[in-house]
């Protein structure tokens, strides 16, 4: 009598399954050594703002499928989780809502973490922390202490962007259109005290650093970095005063550049908004005065300064050329950064973009002076400036070189005039790591008037955040604090306060993943842990990491090797920059967003439409976007664990497109997802262990090999979606052969349940419970494959004539050449396309190509 079919219930399955894996402690990973190898798979950790959905589920579900394939493949797995729990975000709702930070923040903790959970990941949460724990900064601030005694901590006079109504420094992100993001008031350049890190002094070596990571990391995301250093090779050299020398300058205008080649082109001078000249004639010129406070208010990133209209100050100062003796005037210019270089340029309106916007407005001069190979002799530039290659021209001793000859020659002759040198230097400025907020990890120094600033005695540590604070006033209320900040010196003991400044949360994010390892150790780092498990093997994260926070944490750990806290220098060994989930956006009328769970979608004839469920409203369809709380867009995990099983949703995020790309969330993906989900465990649920020997067997088993290989290339290659479509195409096969033996079919669902477990592993476990399988599919080895049971049987050949395809052939695998022969000159089509010609030659490349040579 046939067996009822069972249907596959997930929301009973899944909470049993997840009860299993906690009840063993699966995913803990012992402190003890087992002799197997390593493998250290994570996610960047998430901001606790109190919800995660779908998009954010990608991209631990990826680690997951890494973690959990892995396990199986006799690797010691670590698999972590905590919480980038400081920062702006948290300040703002205490202001908003009336709550304290650290109570909003772990609150949001606890709610993530339980919706985490909800998508059953193999994570160790016996390593949990989170950065606004004073058990993980007080560590934080041990090695700071170290840094700043190595010289790698100093503070200097800098400038930044001031919101006067907040009364606080704005990250550059944080201005738009010239104005504090919060409080809408016009940004201010102000000059604070602030902390660096001398991140500059491993500029080379973080460059280097990038060769080692090709092939593990996206080219991208090297080259990106290795942009932001911005090493660029070139000539600092100064300019002589024409007349009085300013004495903001007294030497001379010093500029860097890297085309000395076209100094003859050269036909303004630039100096910065802040720069000491400017500055200088500002003090006694209003007008020059007005331009410096205009250029204050204009955006601070180099791509707001690069789309801004160019604009400049003629200051009547002017300088001498170094080759022909004419003078040049000065102008003060809004899209110089003081940062780069000198903060100083001259202009080449004909070769650089920048200098022939700049030129065009003010009817300054612009004489080429590279002109393209082939160009006549009447080159010009008109409305774009010339950047390609070429010779000189129009520049006495440099005529007819090519540009690196060129560089070269010039950089000679101002050396020979004892006018500069050539030089090496960097876009990568020292990393300002102070905020003057109070949510973030207290700097532990204090500031004596005898002794200047101390650091924190170790013994003291950690230096943690008064909880008796209040934002009703604008401002760091630990500025303002009545105790916490007044201590004694611990050198002379006298009066002094505490740095009241607070680290930028890339500080908490640059080093993490050395705590994972060990986070109950004593010391910031356990050297013994960290050797055991560093580098991070792949690390999974969104692109929008690809500098900043890559590049820290580059820096942090190579500081930390030198400190001697850890051995390892590059941090991450493999990085995968995953894409985002995307959703349809829905709006009212009066512009506000729509949740989709509040959508009802028809489509008539062919015209989609929409309207609010909760009001009947008619809702305008917009864009596809990035999943984002504020347009609403969002699918939560516990509406798929209700609806679909979180396996569905698992599944499907993975298989609708290759990793790195986005993918749009829409319900028939999930549904699709279900069913396959259903399909699994149906071929499961009928197994008959007794079915007799079939003649099907053999193909089944064929069939079996080859889904591993293709499974577990695509799982190792991050190519899940493909990984995932062979598995949809070997249920179907299993199905097919229906009719095979207990014995072929046993291995056939046992190696299908091994394959999709890191992809669907709820599933999975009821699966191998149900085929009579000991323990759970979590500790059960990755299946392997024949190779010779994996190779297809047949390949297809392309047919070229002369070198051009004309046709291809399917013949068995491993036919000798002279077979091939035979069988492609007997081809109907291969004789129509010879129809009138000679073959002088055939060449076989065996299972691979053919190629005729007619004549």
């Amino acid at each position: 009598m046939a067996k009822t079919p069972v249907r596959y219930e997930p929301k009973t399955a899944e909470p049993r399954q997840q009860a299993r894996w906690a009840a063993a402690d699966a995913f803990r990973m012992p402190t003890e050594g087992t002799g197997r190898p390593k493998y250290y798979v994570l996610e960047m950790f998430p901001y606790p703002s109190g919800a995660i959905h779908m998009g954010h589920a990608r991209n631990y579900v990826m680690g997951d499928v890494v973690a959990r394939s892995k396990r199986a493949q006799g690797f010691d797995v670590l698999h972590p989780m905590g919480w980038d729990a400081f920062g702006l975000p948290a300040e703002n709702a205490a202001i908003e809502r009336g709550v304290h930070p650290g109570d909003w923040t772990w609150s949001n903790i606890a709610a993530m973490r339980d919706q985490l959970k909800l998508l059953g990941l193999s994570l160790d949460w016996s390593r949990e922390f989170a950065t606004c724990d004073p058990a993980y900064y007080g560590k934080q601030q041990a090695w700071f202490l170290e840094l700043l005694k190595r010289g790698l901590v100093y503070r200097k006079d800098s400038v930044v962007n001031w919101d006067p109504v907040d009364n606080t420094v704005l990250a550059n992100e944080q201005v738009v259109d010239g104005r504090g993001w919060r409080s809408g008031a016009v940004v201010e350049k102000r000059k604070l005290n602030q902390w660096f890190l001398r991140i500059t002094d491993y500029a080379d070596d973080l460059i280097e650093g990038l060769k080692e990571l090709e092939g593990r990391w996206p080219d991208k995301v090297r080259l990106m970095q290795e942009n932001w250093i911005g090493r660029s090779k070139g000539l600092q050299m100064t300019w002589k005063w024409s007349g009085e020398a300013p004495a903001a300058a007294p030497d001379g205008l010093e500029i860097y550049t890297t085309r000395p080649d076209t100094l003859f082109g050269a036909s303004f001078m630039g100096v910065a908004p802040d720069h000491p000249v400017a500055r200088a004639i500002a003090q006694t010129n209003p007008d020059a005065a007005a331009f410096v406070a205009e250029c204050r208010k204009g955006g601070s990133t180099q791509a707001e300064i690069e789309q801004a209209e160019k604009i400049g100050f003629d200051t009547g100062l002017k300088v001498i050329h170094p080759f022909d003796g004419r003078e040049v005037s000065v102008w003060i210019a809004n899209f110089i950064l003081s940062e780069y270089g000198t903060g100083a340029i001259f202009g080449c309106p004909a070769h650089d973009q920048r200098d022939l916007d700049f030129a065009r407005k003010y009817r300054l001069p612009v004489v080429p002076v590279v002109r393209p190979d082939g160009a006549d002799e009447g080159f010009d530039v008109e409305t774009e400036a010339y950047v390609g290659p070429g010779h000189l021209f129009n520049s006495d001793f440099l005529n007819g070189l090519e540009i690196e000859a060129a560089k070269a020659e010039a950089i000679r002759r101002i050396e020979a005039a004892g006018a500069g040198q050539g030089a090496t230097i960097y876009r990568l400025r020292d990393w300002g790591v102070s905020r003057q907020r109070y949510w973030g990890c207290p700097i532990p120094v204090i500031h004596c008037a005898k002794c200047g600033p101390v650091g924190v005695p170790v013994d003291q540590l950690p230096v943690e955040l008064p909880r008796d604070v209040t934002f009703d006033t604008p401002g760091n209320p630990l500025d303002r604090h009545p105790t916490w900040k007044h201590v004694s010196c611990p050198t002379c003991g006298g009066e002094a306060v505490r740095e009241t400044d607070t680290l930028d949360t890339f500080v908490d994010s640059s080093w993490y993943f050395a705590r994972f390892t060990d986070p109950a150790a004593a010391e910031p780092i356990s050297r013994a842990a960290a050797d055991k498990w560093l580098p991070v093997d792949q690390y999974i994260g969104g692109v929008e990491h690809a500098v900043l926070h890559l590049l820290y944490a580059r820096f942090i750990s190579r500081a930390l090797s030198d400190a001697g806290l850890m051995s390892v220098r590059e941090p991450f060994a493999g990085l995968f920059t995953q894409g985002m989930v995307i959703h349809e956006t829905y709006r009212r009328a009066d512009g506000g967003w729509v949740e989709p769970t509040d959508v009802e979608l028809t489509n008539d004839a062919g015209k989609r439409s929409a309207r609010q469920l909760s009001t009947g409203e008619a809702l305008t369809i917009g864009d596809i976007e990035k999943m984002s709380k504020s347009k609403k867009n969002v699918v939560a995990p516990q509406e798929i664990v209700d609806t679909y099983g979180v396996d569905a949703g698992r599944l499907f995020v993975l298989s609708d497109s290759p990793p790195e790309r986005d993918v749009q969330w829409t319900p028939g993906g999930v549904e699709g997802a279900a069913r396959f989900v259903q399909r699994v465990w149906t071929e499961v649920d009928g197994f008959d262990p007794d079915a007799p020997a079939h003649e099907s067997d053999a193909a089944l088993v064929r069939e079996t090999h080859k889904a591993i290989k293709a499974v577990s290339e695509g799982v190792s290659g991050f190519r899940f979606n493909s990984a995932i479509a062979k598995l949809y195409a070997f249920v179907a096969v299993v199905r097919d052969h229906g009719g095979a033996g207990g014995a072929a079919r046993r291995q056939a669902l046992s190696a299908l349940v091994r394959l999709v477990a890191p992809f669907t592993p709820h599933l999975a476990e009821e699966c191998w419970t149900r085929l009579g399988e000991e323990g759970m599919v979590l500790d059960a080895p990755w299946p392997e494959f024949d190779p010779a049971l994996a190779a297809d049987d047949e390949v297809i050949l392309p047919i070229q004539v002369n070198g051009k395809r004309r046709g291809e052939i399917r013949v068995a695998r491993g036919l000798e050449p002279a077979e091939v022969e035979a069988i492609v000159m007997a081809d109907p089509d291969v004789q129509a396309r010879l129809e009138g010609q000679t073959v002088r030659k055939i060449v076989v490349v065996k299972d691979r190509i053919v190629n005729l040579v007619v004549g």
